[in-house]
């Protein structure tokens, strides 16, 4: 695990954006996992200027979509397909049929995510992963648990989790409690890894992520085990590093 201190939440989203500009310029049929969330949001409003630029192509790349809320459609403005459609996809050149989020609205969310999981696998996995971090240390919606959930699952959300994602929504109540979430071995088996995270809410989950055992009641803490992860956090997520 590299671990890549940006001065600011632009400079991370930069960086991290460079990277994956480098993946899809080198391998421009590159299977491209991808996460939702606040703190994505600037690494994709640089891929698109980058992509205005005419910088990077989009035409051959396909995405993969870490998780969506079940009972949350695509038209729901907080469901992370419309996400995804609002903060990259209408902005680039990628097909729609490209482009993969779980259905939330899937009859059977069980049997959704075993559908999921098969596609992935179907695709070859995912060549670069995009993640970001929970303030209670989950990756996707990979909850803390007494053990890491390989497969791709329906995952009861936690408290702290509903209570972070409340921002989102007109009350809390409106936040649904369960999504669909690929599982810790379909992220690990990703050919890259960049976790993004900024700000100071986030500085204990990272901490305890890079520097603590590996263990499921912090997920992110397996991700010391993957061979090509870089971290790119900004200062306020790591003034830890300077703490005596």
């Amino acid at each position: 695990m590299k671990l890549l201190v940006c001065n600011d939440y632009d400079e991370m989203s930069k960086k991290a954006a460079a990277l994956i500009a480098a993946q899809v310029k080198l391998f421009p049929e590159s299977i491209l996992g991808l996460a939702t969330g606040s703190t994505p949001i600037g690494t994709y409003d640089e891929l698109i200027r980058l992509y205005n630029a005419g910088e990077i192509d989009f035409s051959e790349i396909e995405t993969v979509n870490l998780d969506e809320y079940v009972g949350l459609g695509p038209d729901h403005e907080q469901s992370y397909r419309h996400f995804m459609n609002k903060q990259l996809f209408n902005h680039v050149n990628i097909d729609p049929e490209m482009t993969h989020v779980p259905n939330g609205l899937a009859a059977n969310p069980e049997e959704e995510a075993e559908n999921y999981e098969m596609m992935v696998e179907c695709l070859g996995g995912i060549d670069l992963q995009v993640l970001g971090l929970g303030p209670n240390g989950h990756i996707g919606f990979n909850e803390p648990d007494s053990f890491f959930t390989p497969a791709t699952h329906v995952v009861n959300l936690s408290k702290e989790t509903i209570d972070a994602n409340s921002r989102f929504f007109a009350s809390r109540a409106e936040v649904p409690h369960q999504a669909i979430t690929l599982g810790v071995k379909q992220i690990m088996q990703a050919g890259k890894i960049i976790l993004l995270v900024n700000g100071e809410k986030k500085a204990r989950a990272l901490k305890a992520a890079v520097t603590g055992p590996v263990t499921p009641d912090l997920p992110a803490s397996i991700l010391q085990l993957h061979p090509d992860c870089t971290v790119f956090a900004d200062e306020a997520a790591c003034e830890w590093i300077y703490d005596d």
